[in-house]
């Protein structure tokens, strides 16, 4: 093995393991010669060829048995009681050796473990399929300035929301346009759970330092649903040292979750940290005009499919008003009213629509109650019900009721006088001006805002 060979591997180290503990740990070592299986080096003091021995040894013998050495131990000498090209005396043993698996084996495991790396990618999902409107317009932007392939500007891109709303359609659509683009690029996509998977997998199997290799030497990692992770403590550790490692040198991260990192429950503290140091971009839920935009999409993409078929005016805006929670639902109803008309052969019309979609539509019709919106307002600020109703003005009661009523005008069709009667007998000006003052603090107070999002995500969930 040349120096200047050594000086390859070296540059691997240091992408597998990061800049701080290369110049740490591995710059020190000098390369004296491979004889008899055995790689010689010279390191300053007994303690780093110790540690090195301990922490980064099958890292280093994984690389050298990879380029095609066949290495079976590490011997470390130190620096000063070591002659300038040192032989190996196989009748005493260096200060610090480390056995080894024989290159062949090495590259067997090596490539059954890399045959379970990357998820597939769903064909569909691309951002030309992509409807973008104002609920998801900058998380769209944000998940195109990524797939440019640049130099990365925000580090990690995190995308969150419902169920839904999009977030796994821009990931694969990410992965697509990188992979198209850039294809020498490395990407790797996989859901939280498959990490966990394999990093269990690699715990059972002894094979810790293949499954650092391969999640430290990609170049944009993505990583799906990362709330799965929550509460798996040593996942979590690895996933931060993963995290941590692709950060020094300048590698992409693109995570999602079905919420805000700060939200996660028993997320430790330290994700969620590296979590929020990046852009953290939320996919609101779908309005009106971009529900229809959805629908109308896929009525193009179904042109192909079921040619004969026409669609009365009137039907897309009906599901688009009624469906408003799920995209999924909505386009799995859409699905199947194209394959029932095509098989009774019939227009796609008001009547059939109804008939055809009669179960997912009395689901859509779940009505919010101004009770209901009391109890989760009251439950959210850890206060009594009593004190949402009653005639209390504390700023620690009146600013949830006010919350409360405003969420009232917005999810309900109750008229200002019946809410001001539902709220201990409020005169309606009462209420409007409630709702007139949360709708400036929105603008003003983020905390506001956030619990207002809150409370009505929970509310039509």
């Amino acid at each position: 093995m040349t120096q200047e060979k050594w000086g390859l591997l070296r540059n691997k180290l240091l992408k597998a393991i990061g800049k701080n503990n290369y110049t740490t740990w591995i710059e020190p070592l000098e390369f004296q010669e491979l004889q008899d299986g055995v790689a010689v080096f010279s390191v300053p003091t007994n303690f780093m060829g110790n540690y090195v021995s301990q922490n980064f040894a099958d890292l280093i013998l994984y690389e050298m048995n990879t380029a095609g050495e066949t290495v079976q131990r590490l011997a470390f000498r130190v620096a000063a009681n070591s002659p300038a090209r040192p032989k190996v005396d196989t009748e005493s043993e260096p200060t610090v050796v480390r056995d080894a698996p024989v290159a062949p084996q090495m590259e067997a495991a090596n490539g059954a473990f890399e045959s379970l790396q990357a998820a597939p990618l769903d064909s569909r999902f691309t951002f030309d399929s992509f409807v973008v409107g104002k609920p998801n317009e900058l998380a769209h932007a944000a998940a195109r300035r990524v797939s440019e392939g640049g130099p990365v500007t925000f580090n990690p891109l995190v995308l969150y929301g419902g169920v839904g709303l999009g977030k796994t359609h821009l990931m694969h659509a990410i992965a697509w346009e990188l992979k198209t683009k850039h294809p020498e690029l490395n990407v790797l996509y996989l859901s939280a759970e498959q990490f966990m998977y394999r990093f269990v997998q690699a715990l059972r199997e002894r094979r810790m330092m293949d499954f650092k290799h391969l999640f430290r030497s990609v170049d944009v990692l993505m990583v799906d649903d990362v709330q799965f992770i929550a509460g798996k403590d040593s996942t979590q550790e690895e996933f931060f040292h993963t995290f941590n490692a692709l950060v020094d040198q300048n590698k992409q991260i693109i995570i999602s979750a079905d919420r805000a990192p700060g939200e996660i429950k028993d997320l430790e503290d330290r994700v969620k940290s590296r979590l929020q140091c990046g852009l953290v971009v939320d996919l609101h839920p779908t309005d009106y005009e971009l529900r229809l935009g959805i629908l109308q999409n896929k009525v193009q993409q179904y042109g192909s499919t079921y040619p004969d078929l026409t669609i009365a005016d009137g039907v897309l805006e009906f599901l688009a008003h009624r469906i408003s929670t799920n995209v999924r639902v909505l386009e799995g109803a859409l699905t199947r009213l194209f394959a029932f008309a095509s098989l009774v052969g019939r227009e796609i019309d008001m009547e059939l629509t109804q008939d055809c979609l009669a179960d997912v539509l009395r689901a859509s019709e779940r009505k919010i109650t101004v009770e209901e919106i009391q109890r989760k307002v009251s439950d959210y600020y850890n206060i009594r019900l009593s004190d949402i109703i009653g005639p209390k003005r504390l700023r620690s009661y009146a600013r949830p009721r006010q919350v409360a009523m405003y969420l009232c005008k917005r999810l309900t069709s109750r008229s200002l006088p019946e809410i001001g009667r539902r709220f201990g007998g409020r005169d309606h000006t009462t209420v409007m001006h409630g709702v007139k003052r949360i709708e400036e603090l929105k603008t003003t107070d983020g905390q506001i805002a956030e619990d207002v999002e809150m409370l009505r995500r929970a509310l039509e969930a």
